[in-house]
């Protein structure tokens, strides 16, 4: 194969759009939709990170495929830069540009716009590597891609199937081999022996928690968890995979996985749940976990990324301290979906640095790096801890004064390893977790004591364009339909602890409308009120929203 970027094969073998009118947009999580629409947008994917690669003198560029917790029908895609972060955001509207056109002209010309605007040189090199979730729809999509990837003349290389975090891993590995940041080997056998040597590092000493009861939502975590438990023994960490099944078609994220759980606050199907077990649940692309118990009446629990936001920052900030390096500043960044008992916990009792910033991994991502220590989780268990550089080396660094600074250094370079500062990462979160757990000896339900939850509700209300809803303070606040938000805060006003907000879903045509308020009752009387003053006011579509 030639690795020359060839305009001619690149207008020749162009994919045409499968339906004519739709418009496709780059958002929070990539490109998602049905399956059957992606093809074209596969192929003018393989050109864009070709173009990015080039534009990064032939830095390895990330293409994962995957729908995350969308339902089976769904699939998507998105690329990650070197470092293993999201795509830098001002090339979003270039992905949006090339997906949209639809003859090889017009593609040949949003080309020479992109490599004119970033002054790329298409002599220089470009590398891709590529993986895919479980979805039927993948090996088709995959072809697409590589139909793009080799008109443009990259050096492509297959992963195959993969965790969406797992790519991430990879393409930070391979960037940064040789380098005295190196992250790892980049193989997924390099990538399961650092978490469970950090993990082994990490719970030295401490007896065994009880067996972890895994939900993998019939995705891609499953295969890749049960290869990961062969790196530890029954006695470090004890596993049971339910929801394993990748095979049966329907299966994927039906009635289970952490969108369900923390959507429905129930347990999923195949859980057989009862008092003193130990739950948790990670999604699709395995990218989100959230944890759960049922107490001693069997009322249902659920232990969110909110509340592993706590327990994370809660545990490094004691380890920094008995290391001696409290010169080290944790912060936690939330959206406006993080329940407002855990804000309050994080300021007034850990006295802990909160920012809130709009939903999406990116905006997360960029304001936990302003902090030594930044630890995100958005409330649907999508998270992780990010460490700065100057932050490592002081951890890699220091020298203990007495016994206990030495094992709370040894333990904090662990944790540091156990955790994939990538991205959210399902696996490498758990590992954060039972790491905590382990230390702390607890259950679940000594761990859910730090603060009670406000009841809340999420609700899903489909309307005719999303496009409408327009917001500001960090998607806290409806500035458009204009006088939506005045209605939302009357009935709001009418609550004790009452919060209300609404914004338009980053992947399908609908909004989302999230309410807490002081009790189960009045929370779900407010959620219902609130869906049903969009459904009326702002173009809603099918039946009406009902309560669950």
């Amino acid at each position: 194969m030639t690795m020359t970027f060839d305009i001619d094969a690149i207008k020749s073998n162009i994919i045409p759009h499968s339906t004519e009118g739709y418009k496709y947009a780059y958002g929070t999580a990539g490109f998602r939709t049905k399956a059957e629409l992606l093809d074209s947008v596969m192929y003018k994917v393989g050109i864009l990170a070709t173009l990015r690669s080039k534009k990064l003198n032939g830095g390895t560029i990330g293409v994962m495929i995957t729908a995350s917790h969308n339902p089976e029908e769904d699939n998507g895609v998105k690329l990650v830069d070197p470092r293993g972060e999201m795509l830098e955001q001002s090339w979003e509207s270039y992905a949006t540009k090339l997906a949209n056109v639809n003859d090889g002209e017009g593609l040949a010309q949003v080309i020479d716009q992109i490599v004119a605007a970033q002054d790329i040189n298409l002599e220089s090199p470009a590398a891709v590597i590529y993986a895919h979730d479980t979805r039927p729809s993948c090996p088709a999509l995959v072809k697409c891609l590589e139909a793009g990837l080799s008109a443009a003349g990259a050096k492509a290389t297959g992963f195959g199937l993969k965790t969406t975090p797992m790519l991430h891993y990879l393409v930070r590995c391979i960037n940064t081999a040789g380098t005295s940041d190196a992250y790892g080997e980049p193989t997924e056998e390099g990538y399961y022996k650092k978490l469970a040597e950090a993990y082994k590092i990490a719970v030295s000493g401490k007896p065994r928690l009880s067996t972890l009861h895994v939900d993998c939502g019939n995705g891609v975590g499953a295969p890749k968890l049960a290869e990961f438990t062969k790196h530890l023994s029954e006695e470090v960490l004890s596993l049971k995979i339910i929801n394993g099944d990748t095979e049966t078609l329907g299966k994927l994220n039906k009635d289970c996985g952490a969108d369900y759980v923390k959507t429905k606050q129930q347990a999923p199907l195949g859980s057989d749940i009862a008092p003193g077990d130990r739950y948790c649940s990670y999604d699709g692309d395995a990218d989100r976990i959230v944890y759960y118990y049922v107490d001693s009446n069997n009322v249902f629990k659920l232990l969110d990324g909110d509340k592993i936001a706590g327990l994370a920052a809660m545990f490094i900030m004691e380890l920094v301290q008995d290391a001696g390096i409290d010169s080290l500043k944790v912060g936690v960044v939330q959206t406006a979906y993080a329940n407002g008992s855990s804000t309050n916990y994080l300021t007034n009792v850990l006295k802990v640095p909160v920012s809130c910033v709009p939903t999406g991994v990116k905006h997360l991502h960029h304001e936990a790096e302003k902090y030594d220590i930044g630890v995100y989780f958005e409330a649907n268990g999508h998270g992780t801890v990010l460490f700065s550089p100057a932050a490592l080396h002081t951890i890699n660094t220091v020298e203990a004064k007495t016994p206990a600074q030495q094992q709370a250094i040894k333990q904090l370079q662990a944790v540091t390893d156990v955790i994939n500062q990538t991205v959210g990462d399902a696996i490498s979160d758990m590992l954060l977790v039972e790491t905590i757990l382990t230390n702390r000896q607890w259950g679940p339900q000594e761990w859910d004591q730090a603060y009670t939850d406000l009841p809340n509700r999420l609700v899903k209300v489909v309307v005719a364009d999303r496009n409408i809803f327009k917001t500001t303070n960090a998607e806290r606040t409806l500035v458009e339909p204009e006088g939506l938000q005045a209605k939302i805060d009357e009935h709001v006003a009418k609550y004790a602890d009452g919060r209300s907000f609404v914004r338009a879903s980053g992947t399908e045509d609908a909004v989302r409308v999230y309410a807490e308020a002081a009790t189960r009752a009045e929370c779900d009387e407010l959620a219902q009120k609130i869906s049903l003053l969009v459904y009326t006011e702002a173009g809603g579509v099918g039946k009406p929203p009902m309560m669950p």
